[in-house]
């Protein structure tokens, strides 16, 4: 009985060492590269399919928006269309609210986004970025007879924001109260109407604004010392793709065809 219960003993052991040889031996296939395969299979998922998804607003002039015939157009559009048509695929733009790009992005909706997305460490620590391709700064926008006349004096005051934004973190910084928006057009709106009191928001894009609505009662008070740069944004593990937009968007500094499109869009090159 003793010798039976020593032997069932022994092949008990034997099954389960078994099992963890195999288990050990399972896991490193299994689990070493994920990252690496990550990596490989958006790049690869790109070519194969032969469309890069980009999400994007559509509604932040003059960055991406819809012109006069209602065709998106704008200068992220054209520089992301660029980038794809030298990855040679192409560009598939899905149009949703600021907020929700991001949410996108992790879901794999988009293998982008393309959106004048400021880089942060915040960001950073969950998303990647390709090298910037713009510089700008953060401006304070208010109507014509405010009282508000620089950044400090935000404090107590009303200032609409897409809340995630790096602009939100500005108005916040110096004491503001934020009110959300979905995006700059319903900010200024907002401040048109009386129910804000002011809105912080990129240079460029409150400059194109001004231009196309010369007779808006808005102006810019103030603006930040800092620059900011913005870059193309990926979900983290993609890493060669990130690689392949890089070299794409060197090539178009190094050919002339980044500053004809900063040219087309701001009369200068904007990434200096």
């Amino acid at each position: 009985m003793k010798k039976f219960t020593l032997g069932l003993l022994a092949l008990i052991g034997a099954v389960l060492l078994l099992a963890a040889c195999g288990s050990n031996t399972a896991n490193p296939e299994s689990t070493s590269g994920d990252s690496d395969t990550a990596e490989e299979d958006l790049l690869a998922k790109v070519k194969e399919e032969g469309t890069l998804t980009i999400g994007t607003e559509g509604t932040y002039p003059p960055f991406t928006f819809h012109d006069e015939t209602g065709k998106l157009t704008g200068f992220d559009v054209e520089i992301a269309e660029e980038v794809a048509s030298r990855l040679g695929v192409e560009a598939e733009f899905l149009e949703t609210q600021w907020d929700a790009m991001f949410a996108g992005l992790d879901a794999e909706r988009f293998d982008m986004v393309a959106n004048q997305v400021g880089i942060n460490p915040e960001r950073q620590e969950s998303y990647e970025f390709s090298d910037p391709y713009i510089t700008s700064t953060a401006v304070l926008v208010v109507p014509k007879d405010s009282e508000i006349q620089a950044f400090e004096d935000l404090e107590g005051k009303l200032s609409a924001q897409s809340l995630t934004s790096n602009y939100a973190e500005t108005a916040k910084s110096f004491g503001a109260e934020l009110e959300g928006v979905e995006g700059f057009n319903q900010a200024i709106e907002l401040l048109n109407s009386g129910r804000v009191d002011a809105t912080v928001n990129d240079n460029l894009t409150v400059l194109d604004f001004l231009k196309q609505r010369p007779e808006a009662n808005i102006e810019i008070v103030d603006e930040a010392d800092d620059a900011a740069q913005s870059a193309l944004l990926f979900r983290k593990g993609s890493g060669p793709m990130i690689e392949e937009v890089n070299k794409a968007l060197a090539e178009m500094i190094e050919d002339g065809t980044y500053e004809e499109i900063s040219n087309k869009w701001f009369g200068e090159n904007v990434l200096e």
